[in-house]
């Protein structure tokens, strides 16, 4: 392909990266973490709302601020814009501090933590990320994202609007040409806010490092779904009168859902353009199942190990499993089952983020620890043991004692000094 037109090739990219997410919401779990995305909602949106307006009433933004950033924001929908307008103005108003006490401010943090901590686990299982933050972690910086987020949103809506109010301003834009740019950017304006809070969504909340061009492509890429698919379901609403002849007074919670669960789509579609950009190695397997020999998780292991330690001990510093994957050229799902191993053996240390350390002294980690922590049995382990015939124990007995004797006195510090086994002569 490298023989190609430069256009071309980015065409066949873009096309396999298409195929790559169209593939992937039809086969895989995306559909169904969607809808369990709306059930959560459904439960947590409430006391969600509740905790945002009483931070953002307590960082000064009130009906005053509050009020025309979101006529602004909800412009298009016209007369129904003004009226989602006042009722959210009057769940701010109706906040009473005593709401935000005792058992009802915990309930409150419950439910907004739990909404968030799905959407964590739905983002890491896109980004391949078997552990998830600590309990402190989550209730930090989960409500950091559900109070400071919002309250920068806001200040960037109400700023536009300040600069938009501005005498200077209205005289530049009383000129055709800079008038019609600004009806142009101030149509666009809703629309890179969400592909904004997108990324920052992508970059921020899965367990591992986000790189900031992939979560941005992600937050582009779900902001014109968003406003594509919403363009379009406005549309179907409108000529949707036959189905609320039939549903009644239910036909507006039954569209809501469906604009719940097209949404959460969306956001979880975003999140797998984040990830390809990111990961391009693996729009050829997406989630298949990976079959490999038993060498190939032995040279992994003990590379992990290595790069680990190496990293470690340069550097004082950790390394992602990413970035362990694109050193050795490797899709990053091939270390998930050996890294696994290698924590339950007390090798490997998971930290938040994804980034790894060694549990202990790499230079009193031996080379056979590692391999006894992928080819023996451990907690980790369903079967641990079998009845075997005793000539198949003598030959891995054998063959344990032999490796043993190479591996044992070496350690991940020596492998690095260049002082591990030697090569064999050959014969």
């Amino acid at each position: 392909m490298d023989s190609f037109n430069p256009l071309l090739q980015f065409g066949i990219k873009l096309l396999r990266f298409v195929y790559a997410i169209i593939r992937d919401v039809l086969t895989t779990t995306l559909t169904l973490r969607a809808m369990g995305l709306v059930y959560i909602t459904i439960l947590s949106i409430v006391p969600m709302l509740a905790l945002v307006f009483a931070g953002l009433k307590g960082f000064g933004f009130h009906r005053s601020t509050i009020e025309p950033a979101l006529l602004n924001l909800f412009e298009p929908l016209g007369d129904k814009g003004a009226e989602l307008t006042d009722q959210l103005i009057s769940i701010v108003d109706n906040v009473q501090g005593g709401l935000l006490a005792g058992v009802g401010l915990l309930l409150l943090v419950y439910t907004t933590v739990s909404m968030i901590r799905k959407i964590e686990e739905s983002l890491n299982h896109i980004w391949r990320v078997d552990s998830a933050r600590s309990f402190v972690q989550r209730f930090g910086e989960y409500l950091s994202v559900v109070i400071v987020g919002p309250v920068l949103m806001f200040t960037a809506i109400a700023m536009i609007a300040a600069v938009g109010s501005n005498a200077l301003v209205d005289r530049m834009l009383s000129i055709e040409v800079l008038g019609a740019t600004a009806v142009l950017i101030g149509k666009l304006t809703p629309y890179l806010l969400v592909s904004m809070v997108f990324g920052l969504l992508y970059w921020f909340i899965p367990n591992t490092k986000v790189k900031f061009k992939p979560a941005l492509i992600g937050g582009l890429t779900g902001g014109m779904l968003w406003a594509t698919c919403g363009v379009l379901f406005a549309t179907f609403v409108v000529n949707s009168t036959r189905n609320a002849s039939i549903y009644a007074s239910f036909a507006i919670l039954i569209i809501a859902l469906m604009w719940l669960y097209i949404s959460w789509l969306i956001l979880l579609i975003g999140a797998q353009a984040a990830f390809y950009t990111q990961n391009p190695e693996y729009l050829r397997i997406g989630y298949r199942q990976l079959n490999i020999g038993n060498q190939i998780r032995e040279q992994a292991a003990l590379s992990l190990m290595l790069l680990v330690a190496e990293t470690f001990r340069k550097t004082n510093k950790t390394i992602t499993t990413n970035e362990v994957a694109v050193r050795l050229k490797i899709p990053g799902i091939l270390l998930g089952p050996v890294k696994k191993r290698l924590e339950t053996a007390g090798l490997l240390e998971i930290t938040s983020r994804d980034h790894l350390l060694p549990s202990r002294d790499p230079g009193q980690i031996s080379l056979m620890e590692v391999f006894d922590a992928i080819r023996t049995a451990n907690t980790a382990d369903v079967y641990q043991s079998g009845k075997w015939p005793a000539q198949v124990n003598l030959v891995i007995d054998d063959l344990n004692a032999k490796v043993r004797d190479t591996l044992a006195p070496k350690s991940l510090y020596d492998l690095l000094d260049g002082h591990g086994p030697k090569p064999m002569a050959k014969s």
